[in-house]
């Protein structure tokens, strides 16, 4: 069974008879269901529902005439804020039909790859030959089996607007090296440097979460799983209405992205409140907004 079914609150369930059952339903009686065509005329087909506020399953399939085939399903946490606005590429997953989407944010320094959602949107632009599609957005979600909440580093006014300016003047290099800049290049690798010289005196005697206010970093060797360490910004509780089972959904400021996180209550290390910090491992997922939706 998929190791992220407990984030949405179905940590119970034991056997793929229970699960089947539960897939069974949500074809009969989704929520939504969306249609597209693939290739040799094949008609491919999600079907989701939702089990609270923005968290649920999908199944996807082909019909084969009238009858629906099942292939796979996936748990999703569907996010309502923009995270990127950075153009967006998208690969085929080698052994079903799923896709994964990559995006190179400037402010993150690492390239996002992660599930995408809405495969069904993005097949049929692929299909009216409209890729690529410009001026796309895009919502990043993660669901997660293990976190902690972490106190925040106290930080002052001054210090926030300085620590904002130079982030402001990092991205401004990191886009000038993009094009090619080589003095963008020499004094982003001497910041570099510098950064890894003052950490490594203060390293020593403080402690690591006391230095380091954030992070994205790849996790493992799957390339859409990472560990983060973000800002809370804002939590609700909500309850998977077929198990009872709780699932905090957190937005944390993460790198400067906003990242959306699901994380079953029981599985979660402490109690979340603004202005503390998560941390933990995510299974990275994106919904790619596209201009006439």
């Amino acid at each position: 069974m998929h190791k992220y079914l407990r984030a949405i609150g179905f940590s119970q369930l034991q056997t793929k008879k229970e699960l089947n059952a539960i897939l069974s339903d949500i074809i009969k009686n989704a929520e939504i269901r969306q249609y597209t065509s693939l290739e040799n005329d094949v008609i491919f087909a999600e079907f989701s529902k939702e089990f609270a506020k923005n968290i649920g399953l999908a199944v996807r399939g082909e019909f084969d005439e009238e009858e629906f085939l099942y292939d796979y399903y996936y748990p999703y946490f569907s996010g309502d804020e923009i995270s990127s606005q950075e153009d967006v590429s998208v690969e085929r997953q080698a052994e079903k039909e799923s896709y994964a989407g990559v995006c190179d944010d400037i402010k993150v320094g690492v390239s996002l790859i992660f599930y995408l959602q809405n495969i069904i949107d993005y097949i049929k632009v692929k299909n009216l030959d409209l890729l690529p599609v410009k001026g796309t957005t895009l919502t990043l979600t993660g669901l997660s089996v293990q976190g902690i909440i972490m106190m925040p580093i106290v930080k002052n006014e001054t210090e926030k607007q300085k620590i904002k300016k130079v982030s402001n003047n990092r991205n401004h290099l990191i886009e000038a090296a993009r094009k090619g800049d080589e003095e963008a290049i020499e004094n982003l690798t001497l910041e570099d440097m510098d950064t890894y010289t003052v950490i490594s005196r203060k390293i020593q005697k403080e402690d690591v979460f006391s230095l380091v206010d954030t992070y994205f970093m790849p996790y493992g060797v799957e390339c859409d799983q990472y560990s983060v360490l973000g800002e809370i910004s804002d939590y609700i509780l909500v309850q998977n209405s077929l198990t009872g089972e709780e699932v905090y959904q957190l937005k944390i400021i993460c790198n400067e992205i906003i990242l959306q996180i699901a994380i079953n209550r029981q599985d979660l290390y402490g109690e979340p409140m603004v202005g503390r910090r998560f941390k933990g491992v995510i299974w990275l997922q994106g919904y790619i907004n596209f201009p006439n939706e």
